[in-house]
């Protein structure tokens, strides 16, 4: 035994394994891609610059020579050269401007448009900065003054900084910017930075200024992100002063407004669901009597209904032991508890229809039993042997209505007929009994396949008003006297006549599906046989499998034929079956093998 420590694996192991070299993988996937989007935000600025329109036409003229040429983006944008500029002169520079500047206790700079023919404003100049001035790729007051924005700081147009001077410059609006995740590119290398930026019109010009969060900054940024996304609030009441501390948080959990006051610890009782007002009694005589943390739950009725919040409170104490504050973590998990109530219905939902599928398989399975109770074996009518074998599915879900028909009629003949009732389950079988019941009073009459199917179909249409039920097959009689099988498709696929050994598929014209239609008329095909000859009747559980197409469980089957060809249609059933899968079908299977004698 081990001491729980020493058993586990060494974080080795982890390192190097597949997990790890996953992460490298995609982490240097996404450097290159960074990189790449440097080099077209660099490119991009000095089209901008050096044709003077703005970087979103840039942008578009760079994609433009990227189609044009048939090239990669990234490639056309290494080849953009640096525009030549003017050398740089330093403007005099108004004293209250650099009063203004100089005033800043945070990086800053002061600009002035540069416009278009058209009168737009396309870039800015920095016609000074202040001693503090420091950019994420350490370009200071000296580098800026005098030098067109976009050049000195390329990542202002792709993280849209560009234009919100603008706007703030034509509407004298000015622009906030907390946090800002901004990336600068400077020489094909990229530095991110998250900064504060404030701009603003003065006079002529724009004065922006900005600064670098820092690390507790960022961290109190994450934390009041975090608080949104975990939809989190935090709580202190001053039992002495009875000054009361609250994020928005909890503002938002208890429907107030930022005007109002927070509530005391007194009228937090008044906005709980009655129901619960016994959990936040014990809570308050846990806080304030025996002077322990609690976490506990309960609802408040807000404003835009009843939520459930998640709450840990803990009394501050003295040196005493007298509490002299109270604050509190709370979570609203209204969200939650609805996603519980929803599974919960889904999970009682789904044991119901369970329940009731079970029941409908069973009915199905012994409708089933009750229909086709024979299962394989040999029928011998006049000069026929007959084979057949009908499979349910392995899943009670696709238990169908796959049927099949052979019975001596009193004039001599043998009515073979095989369908399909579409749709699974105990609405399949009722239309398999529907229409293999309907067939077998039908055929009395000694009416043709095709007039058969005639009757079918209206049986089936106006039997199943309000109802989508159709259903597919093929009815045939058989004569010995001149060995011909005059037959019907209804919406089936044909037989497959094997002579010889060799087998093929009896092409003929197919006919509506059974239900379909109202009035539906069928074509008959009459089929020569020769003694010796096997005619393979069958539904699509045997041709039809995940992956492949009918016509390709055709061929398979067809070929099968080939290979099972023989004088016992019981063992040809069995070996078509084993060739092609049947026996663990996701469909029924029904197979009929006649051998003409």
């Amino acid at each position: 035994m081990g001491d729980g420590v020493t058993d586990l694996p060494s974080f080795r192991r982890y390192e190097t394994g597949a997990a790890s070299a996953r992460v490298r993988d995609k982490l240097a996937e996404l450097r290159r891609h960074m990189r790449n989007e440097a080099i077209i935000d660099e490119a991009t600025a000095r089209l901008a610059t050096g044709l003077g329109i703005r970087p979103a036409e840039a942008a578009e003229r760079l994609a433009r020579m990227a189609k044009q040429s048939g090239l990669d983006p990234v490639d056309v944008a290494k080849g953009v050269e640096r525009p030549l500029e003017p050398e740089v002169v330093a403007a005099e520079v108004p004293h209250w401007v650099r009063g203004m500047l100089e005033a800043a206790h945070a990086s800053a700079f002061y600009l002035t448009p540069i416009c278009d023919e058209a009168g737009r404003v396309v870039d800015f100049r920095i016609v000074a900065a202040n001693r503090h001035a420091r950019t994420p790729a350490g370009l200071g007051e000296h580098e800026l003054a005098g030098r067109r924005l976009i050049t000195a700081s390329p990542g202002v147009a792709s993280s849209g900084l560009l234009d919100d001077y603008i706007h703030a410059y034509e509407s004298g609006e000015p622009v906030q910017r907390v946090p800002l995740e901004f990336v600068e590119v400077v020489d094909q290398r990229i530095w991110p930075a998250t900064l504060s930026v404030r701009a603003a019109r003065v006079e002529a010009g724009l004065l922006v200024t900005w600064r670098t969060l820092d690390d507790e900054e960022l961290l109190v940024t994450g934390w009041e992100r975090a608080q949104r996304l975990a939809e989190l609030g935090w709580g202190e009441w001053n039992l002495a002063t009875e000054h009361i501390l609250w994020t928005s948080g909890m503002y938002e959990m208890f429907g107030r407004n930022r005007d109002d006051a927070p509530l005391s610890l007194e009228e937090i009782s008044s906005m709980v669901v009655p129901d619960d007002l016994p959990v936040v009694d014990d809570m308050m005589r846990s806080l304030l009597e025996y002077r322990e943390a609690v976490e506990t739950a309960f609802r408040v009725q807000h404003r835009y209904g009843v939520r459930h919040l998640s709450v840990f409170s803990e009394p501050i104490l003295d040196g005493d032991g007298v509490p002299v504050k109270v604050r509190c973590l709370a979570q609203d998990v209204t969200r939650t508890r609805r996603r519980e109530r929803a599974l919960a219905v889904a999970h009682e939902q789904a044991t119901l229809q369970r329940r009731r599928a079970e029941e409908e398989h069973g009915v199905t399975v012994r409708l089933q039993d009750t229909i086709m109770p024979l299962r394989r074996g040999l029928v011998h009518t006049p000069g026929l042997a007959v084979g057949v074998r009908y499979l349910p599915a392995e899943q009670l879900a696709r238990l169908g209505g796959d049927w099949f028909k052979s019975r001596v009629l009193p004039d001599g003949r043998t009515l073979l007929a095989i369908g399909d009732a579409m749709g699974h389950g105990l609405t399949a079988a009722s239309l398999m009994l529907q229409t293999r019941s309907g067939l077998a009073g039908l055929a009395y009459t000694a009416a043709p396949a095709g007039q058969l199917a005639t009757w079918l179909n209206d049986l089936i249409l106006h039997s199943n008003e309000g109802i989508t039920a159709t259903g597919t097959a093929i009815i045939g009689h058989f004569d010995p006297a001149d060995r011909t099988f005059s037959w019907t498709s209804a919406g089936h696929p044909g037989p497959i006549l094997v002579r010889e050994g060799r087998g093929r598929l009896i092409e003929a014209p197919t006919g509506m599906m059974l239900g379909a239609l109202d009035s539906a008329e069928y074509g008959m095909s009459v089929t020569r046989l020769e003694p010796g000859d096997l005619l393979v009747l069958y539904t699509d559980g045997v041709v039809e499998r995940r992956g492949r197409d009918l016509d390709s469980g055709l061929e398979a089957l067809v070929q099968a034929s080939h290979f099972c060809a023989g004088d016992d249609p019981e063992e040809m059933i069995d070996c078509l079956l084993e060739r092609l899968g049947g026996g663990s079908s996701e469909d029924d299977v029904c197979l009929m093998a006649v051998r003409v004698l």
